[in-house]
């Protein structure tokens, strides 16, 4: 497994994990490699520090890159579900079920459930996953 430093035109940084070279050009070839936080596709490889540990290493962030805190990283998931993901709002549950049942398209849809209409998702085996809204004092 090889891992690569990459970047997306808007500038944003990120990881992305490879069988070998040979998968990650085959996938920058056919666009497959998209940015987590804008969705844009096209990143390339950036210089990165190599690291060297040793057992009695501590496991210590000391680059130069501007560490990710918890808060920044749920910024950025919530930026890119905003940008990528239809909000449906509290039709949801109704939504998922159609497109599970190929009575619509599917899309990555967003939006408001009650626990029974989640329970009965999971009971007709419809994918979702829960993601908190965050609400930002500034």
């Amino acid at each position: 497994m090889i891992i690569y430093d990459l970047q997306c035109k808007q500038n944003h940084e990120f990881e992305g994990w490879f069988k070998d070279r040979a998968a990650f050009e085959q996938q920058q070839e056919q666009s497959l490699i998209t940015c987590p936080v804008c969705g844009e596709a096209g990143a390339e490889m950036v210089p990165s520090a190599p690291s060297i540990r040793t057992r009695d290493m501590k496991t210590s962030d000391t680059g130069h890159r501007e560490s990710l805190t918890p808060l920044k990283a749920m910024r950025h998931l919530q930026a890119f579900v905003e940008k990528n993901f239809d909000d449906v709002g509290e039709a949801f549950s109704e939504v998922a079920m159609k497109i599970h049942n190929g009575e619509e398209d599917a899309k990555n849809i967003r939006g408001t459930t009650t626990p029974q209409e989640e329970e009965l998702l999971r009971e007709k085996g419809v994918p979702f996953f829960k993601i908190p809204v965050m609400k930002y004092d500034s």
